[in-house]
């Protein structure tokens, strides 16, 4: 198989990306592929590094057809104060979206950005590209306080990982305080106080679910999904303890001393969380939360696609994202951040980047069957091309290896 002559090349210029590192070597081990140096211009396909991407250099080759691994503004989602002020001024979106925890953009004051005012905030949003939402927030927050809702709220900074930046609380003025001494855009959110609680140890958790958008802007969503769960019961009275609040793995791994008692290294995978929802509280994860997932995932890529789409440029992108959810004790689905750049529990690497191949890469530069002398375990054969991807007489849901295109 390896005698075979490359067709394409591709450059990677992310050496931290677990996802893109096992691309490659399924790329090359096609022996269609051939892996050029970083800066080389003349190549089929860049997986690069979502921060430094040279989006204007990309689609000036002549005679080269070039794919590259993200979206130009697909940061639009993957911030936390652009989803949130996307979410509150996108016509598509600002109505209908009761999936998104109520949340307001917080500028620390040394940053002397405009405040807008109470009672006409989004407006204020809509016109100025930073608006400090702290008014608004505080008229909120007493509202619900003078009508004895729940007062937990979380500041999340904007650009956070990890569970760095965080800080949960029933204080308006702790909160506020709390980011201008960060010095940084933080987002508040209210916290979602009755969440569903996995037994046993009464526990909670976050769902992380992996979704591809190929160069077409078709949408896929990946079949295997995993809860990242705290490994320390859920104590609403005590907001200091981190490991009760956040499921971030560091997190835990770091300071519960249960981390990996429940699970190992505290990841629940789909089947036997569906398991468990039947047996526990008699709820089918198909029909009760996949839907809300679905609709989710799909509102917020096809309220972005006007702006980052490829379909008419020099050059094509394809992005996997990863959108985190959490479930309340209705079984609602609750969005709670989305990132641009996932990273993917251990076990899950072979088989979604043989999809992301399949489906992201392998559409655009076909590889005839004879060129994998196996076929790969998941893709559909004949190798998947973009007119299979429209064909009418595949079966709904449309499945592609690991996929399912919403």
């Amino acid at each position: 198989m390896n005698n075979v002559t490359p067709m394409y090349t591709f450059v990677l210029r992310d050496d931290n990306s677990s996802v893109y590192a096992e691309v490659s070597k399924i790329l090359i081990a096609t022996g269609k592929w051939k892996r050029l140096k970083k800066d080389n211009p003349r190549f089929n396909l860049m997986l690069g590094e979502r921060n430094r991407l040279p989006f204007g250099r990309l689609g000036h080759e002549p005679g080269l057809m070039q794919l590259v691994n993200y979206y130009r503004g697909a940061d639009k989602l993957c911030r936390k104060a652009s989803l949130v002020k996307l979410i509150k001024t996108s016509p598509e979106l600002k109505d209908s979206c009761n999936w998104f925890p109520e949340s307001y953009i917080i500028y620390p004051t040394n940053l002397n950005t405009p405040v807008a005012p109470a009672t006409n905030g989004i407006s204020h949003l809509k016109n100025n590209p930073k608006t400090d939402e702290r008014e608004v927030f505080l008229a909120s927050y007493n509202t619900k306080k003078e009508n004895g809702e729940g007062t937990v709220w979380i500041a999340k900074s904007s650009a956070g990982a990890k569970g760095a930046g965080i800080l949960i609380s029933h204080d308006a003025t702790q909160l506020l305080e709390f980011i201008d001494n960060q010095g940084q855009v933080h987002v508040i959110q209210k916290y979602l106080e009755r969440p569903l609680l996995l037994e046993p140890g009464h526990r909670k958790f976050d769902i992380r679910s992996w979704v591809l958008v190929d160069h077409q802007y078709n949408i896929y969503l990946y079949r295997e999904g995993v809860l990242r769960t705290s490994s320390e019961p859920y104590n609403s009275s005590d907001l200091q303890d981190m490991t009760s609040h956040l499921t971030n793995h560091c997190i835990q791994k770091e300071h519960s001393q249960n981390y990996g008692r429940y699970e190992e290294g505290n990841e629940m995978f789909f089947d036997e969380f569906r398991q468990y929802l039947l047996n526990v509280h008699n709820v089918t994860m198909e029909t009760s939360i996949l839907p809300q997932i679905k609709q989710i995932i799909r509102s917020c890529l096809m309220c972005i696609e006007p702006a980052i789409s490829t379909k008419h440029l020099s050059y094509q992108s394809f992005q996997l994202f990863g959108f985190d959810f959490m479930l309340d004790e209705n079984f609602k689905v609750w969005l709670i951040e989305i990132n641009g750049a996932p990273a993917c529990a251990q076990k899950l690497y072979p088989e979604l980047c043989q999809g992301i191949v399949d489906v992201a890469i392998s559409t655009v530069f076909s590889l005839n069957a004879d060129a994998l002398s196996s076929s790969p375990p998941f893709s559909t054969s004949p190798s998947l091309s973009s007119s299979s991807c429209s064909s009418p007489k595949l079966r709904a849901p449309q499945q592609f290896g690991p996929f399912i295109k919403l």
